[in-house]
This record gives C-alpha cells, sequence and structure tokens, in this order.
C-alpha cells in the first residue's frame, strides 16, 4: 500500500510542476529559465516514476493485473 501512495504522490507532483511550467511560460515575458527547470523537473520525476514502477514490478510490491480471463477469451476471436 505505501508503493501505491508515494506512485500517487509522484504523480501528483507531475501534474504540479506541468502546471506551473504553463504559468511560468505564460507570465514570464523575460527569457527566464523557470519554465525549461520546470518541464525538466516533470520529465526527471517521469522516468523516476517509471523506474520506480519497473523496480516495484521486479521485487513484487506492484503486480500487473489485465483483463479477467472471461473478458480476454471473449475478445480473441474478434477481428
Amino acid at each position: 500500500m505505501p508503493a501505491k501512495i508515494l506512485i500517487v504522490f509522484v504523480l501528483i507532483l507531475i501534474v504540479a510542476s506541468l502546471g506551473t511550467a504553463l504559468v511560468y511560460l505564460l507570465k514570464d515575458r523575460n527569457r527566464s529559465p523557470r519554465t525549461v527547470k520546470a518541464l525538466t523537473f516533470r520529465i526527471t520525476m517521469s522516468i523516476g516514476l517509471f523506474l520506480l514502477l519497473l523496480l516495484g514490478y521486479r521485487v513484487g510490491l506492484l503486480h500487473p493485473h489485465g483483463l479477467p480471463a472471461t473478458i480476454a477469451s471473449a475478445q480473441v476471436g474478434r477481428p
């Protein structure tokens, strides 16, 4: 459960950083590097989240779940 809370927290940070970059882009008329820094932070957090998901899967904290077997078998025959 703590891993899922951490994932949600990182997703919130990513969205907040994207919003911050948008505000900086609209408000800063001089060539301030704040937009680039906010977007760099967002990209770093996204890559970190991806690595965290891979690590959580590898360690066994996170388990992928797909479609239930009945739905998956019904969709196999569909064109």
